[in-house]
């Protein structure tokens, strides 16, 4: 729960307030920033950003939201406006070697794969999509925009946006055999 009176003095321009939300905002928007950036550095720079777009729209904010979700939404917005502004033809253009069919033979049980691999695990497997499938993946399967929404965000077409989503969950899959492949393997027998 947010304090009011800390609101209202950090729209006032009390520096000490300002200093209080920041802590207190800090851990909701640096979770949202590393999942959409690869280095611990980045996603510091880029909660900074947000966090001083959040002070300059402070005054717009009404408690018919509750202040984390719209804290939440500011950050979001923030990483896919640097995005936009920083997109590269690169990042859209991602090869994919389609001749390798050994992987879609085989089948992950994502059940048993929560047992075998903690939330750092999986984070980091997430981590390493390319840039787009990234975000992709992030808006759709973790802060549940749609296609339409998420392709309106990034400047892509909602056909891509559910390509890069798939893209995405075969990736963390071949992921999933691949680092637990010992482990399935015995799970099978």
């Amino acid at each position: 729960m947010i304090d009011f009176q800390l609101l209202e003095d950090t729209i006032k321009g009390d520096r000490r307030a300002q200093f209080q939300l920041y802590k207190r905002c800090s851990s909701v928007l640096m979770s949202v920033c590393s999942r959409y950036r690869p280095t611990e550095s980045e996603a510091v720079a880029m909660m900074n950003e947000g966090f001083l777009k959040i002070l300059q729209n402070l005054k717009k904010y009404s408690t018919d939201v509750p202040f984390e979700a719209w804290i939440r939404r500011i950050m979001i917005n923030t990483l896919i406006d640097d995005f936009r502004k920083n997109r590269k033809v690169s990042e859209l253009m991602e090869s994919h070697d389609f001749t390798d069919t050994s992987s879609h033979e085989e089948f992950v049980d994502f059940n048993t794969a929560d047992l075998e691999f903690d939330a750092g695990q999986l984070e980091a497997m997430i981590q390493t999509l390319p840039p787009v499938s990234l975000k992709v993946f992030n808006l759709y399967a973790i802060d549940g925009y749609s296609h339409s929404e998420i392709g309106s965000m990034l400047g892509i077409s909602e056909g891509t946006s559910k390509w890069h989503l798939s893209f995405a969950r075969q990736r963390l899959r071949e992921l999933l055999v691949k680092q637990g492949a010992g482990y399935f393997a015995m799970a099978k027998k």
